[in-house]
């Protein structure tokens, strides 16, 4: 069973910690009947119109004069006076480093797909935000943890910077030659760390409790290839040993022997920005401690990026079927971010070497290799031909696909001695799950429960994880199967896009150019990780690359002159200035 060791650190918040993330005024809105927002997420990304402590001491006397329950139309007035709409913080930027024509779009000669590519680098300008100067005069108004430099959103209901997904739009950021942003937002996740000891999930104060998938070192790697800038990886490794110290020592278990990590949140109570939902499925446990074992397993899986999925299920019989009740995150050992850990080690070793730092260097390679050994002797399944997830509550690997599995590919957390062997046992294993049989790009996984990280919903950074690790085998076979998925994704993406110009958060697996569903929100678009994979896949594969028919193939019924893309854009705008 799991040993779970060190301590966690959580954020400064402000002084108003009271209002974002605990306490009578956060639940009293947030559970209001009938609801008063539609999405938990608005009212805890509404600025305070005055400062934390007259909020709290007038709301109190509110719920004094009504016998603690005010009616729903008294709590609307009160948000009213007290708050201001969302994304008030923010102003839309047009990155200073924004090229027309950035070089990416010479390797893509089939012209529907390099106008397509110029419209996704437009897209940069439409995700850029700048905080405003208030957030660093008076950050306690304000749920937006505040950053030096404009970062680049997700889009949609996501206004703020994310941890995991700002690593595929960095990527994009690069190839589309903005190096400037790119930094910049490395800097504002380093700064992070300096500040508060870790990243947070996401770029508000009520994220406190949990990181996502520690991709920073990925990011400043990612960075110095495309600019050869080693001096930022040298200068950047204070940070990124400490984030990869804060995982290892808050996320420990010990499983046969081994120090692995697993997935886990160290706050009480509900995630603020799904507060309701999170309150509506703890009643159907019987006791408070019951209910918060529950939100804690909430804002685990939250951590992992796959919230949620049946990944994180296991019922009483030991299976992964069920629903939200079911969730086990804390007790399963993830294959992913115990690979990426060790890509973590490797990389600070890498950039100490180019340090010269010769004791550090021997010390994050014996990181690496212990944690390598624990990924083979407890996730890599021989019978399956893969690594799993381990479940300590039953003590057995998992044996159900998730994209995640395959991640030790990407990352090179296997012996290269054993490519050959792996190679074969991976695509046997692709081949029993019939994982090349669907037409809109591999599932997240094979269960369809209605959660978004589940059947048939196809995701930007599992395809990328899955297809990037296949090339990284470096046979032919599977070098084939990286390539034919890579631009099997690309042409999809191209298919969706073409219906009504929009990229979104996610896809169907089971139809060509069809995006996802499911989850406790809508269908998100905009959106960072899509584009900054395509825009790489474009790079990579675009000599190879046509539209399926040239201009009388699938762009012939799309219309893209410049009027068609004027009139898009301005409804985007006008949709911007409802949203923000």
């Amino acid at each position: 069973m799991a040993t779970p060791a060190g301590t966690s650190s959580t954020p400064k918040m402000n002084g108003n910690s009271q209002i974002y993330c605990t306490g009578d005024l956060l639940h009293t809105i947030q559970t209001a009947v009938p609801k008063i927002f539609d999405d938990s997420k608005t009212f805890v990304d509404m600025k305070l119109n005055f400062p934390p402590a007259k909020t709290l001491t007038d709301f109190e006397a509110l719920m004094d004069a009504k016998n603690r329950t005010p009616s729903r139309d008294d709590l609307i007035e009160f948000v009213n006076k007290y708050f201001s709409p969302k994304g008030t913080e923010l102003e839309l930027w047009t990155p200073t480093d924004w090229k027309e024509n950035p070089s990416f779009l010479d390797l893509i000669p089939d012209p529907d797909l390099k106008q397509w590519g110029m419209e996704l680098n437009n897209i940069w300008k439409d995700l850029g935000r700048k905080m405003k100067d208030d957030v660093l005069k008076n950050p306690e108004y304000y749920s937006i943890i505040p950053v030096p430099n404009p970062v680049i959103i997700p889009g949609g209901r996501f206004i703020e910077f994310y941890y995991w997904d700002s690593y595929w739009i960095i990527r994009g950021l690069l190839y589309s030659d903005m190096h400037d942003t790119a930094r910049g937002m490395i800097e504002n996740f380093m700064s992070i760390v300096k500040r508060i000891g870790f990243i947070p999930n996401g770029g508000r104060v009520y994220y406190h409790g949990r990181s996502q998938p520690p991709l920073l070192t990925g990011m400043v790697k990612s960075y110095v290839d495309f600019t050869n800038d080693d001096l930022f990886a040298i200068n950047a490794l204070e940070v990124l040993e400490h984030e990869y110290e804060y995982f290892v020592n808050n996320h420990a278990v010990q499983v046969k022997g081994h120090n692995l990590t697993v997935y886990r949140d160290s706050s009480t109570g509900p995630r603020p920005e799904s507060y309701r939902e999170d309150v509506e499925t703890g009643e159907k446990f019987a006791t408070e401690d019951a209910r918060e074992d529950h939100y804690s397993e909430l804002k685990s899986a939250a951590e992992s990026g796959m919230d949620f999925s049946s990944r994180w299920f296991i019922n009483e019989n030991g299976t992964n079927e069920g629903n939200l009740t079911h969730l086990k995150t804390r007790s399963i050992v993830p294959v992913d971010l115990n690979a990426f850990l060790y890509w973590n080690a490797k990389l600070i070793a890498e950039f100490h070497a180019k340090a010269g730092n010769v004791e550090k260097v021997t010390e994050y390679e014996n990181k690496a290799q212990k944690l390598l050994l624990g990924i083979q002797e407890v996730l890599w399944n021989e019978e399956a031909g893969c690594w799993l997830d381990y479940d300590m509550i039953n003590q057995k690997p998992r044996n159900y696909f998730v994209a995640t599995n395959l991640s030790p590919l990407w990352v090179k957390a296997f012996n290269i001695s054993d490519t050959e062997k792996i190679s074969k046992s991976v695509l046997n294993y692709i081949a029993v799950n019939k994982l090349d049989s669907f037409a809109g790009g591999v599932p997240n996984t094979l269960s369809n429960t209605g959660e978004q990280w589940d059947f048939p919903n196809v995701w930007a950074p599992m395809q990328y994880i899955v297809v990037e690790g296949l090339n990284n085998l470096n046979t032919p076979e599977a070098k084939n199967l990286s390539k034919s998925w890579a631009m099997r994704w690309v042409k999809s993406n191209f298919k969706a896009y073409s219906d009504d110009f929009h990229m979104y958060e996610k896809y169907n697996a089971e139809k060509f150019g069809g995006h996802g569903s499911g989850g406790e929100y809508g269908v998100q678009t905009g959106f960072g990780w899509s584009n900054g994979v395509i825009i790489e896949w474009l790079a990579k594969h675009g000599r190879e690359l046509d539209n399926g028919g040239g201009r009388g193939g699938a762009a012939a019924s799309r219309v893209m002159s410049l009027v068609g893309v004027a009139a898009v854009t301005i409804v985007a705008l006008i949709a911007g200035r409802v949203l923000w």
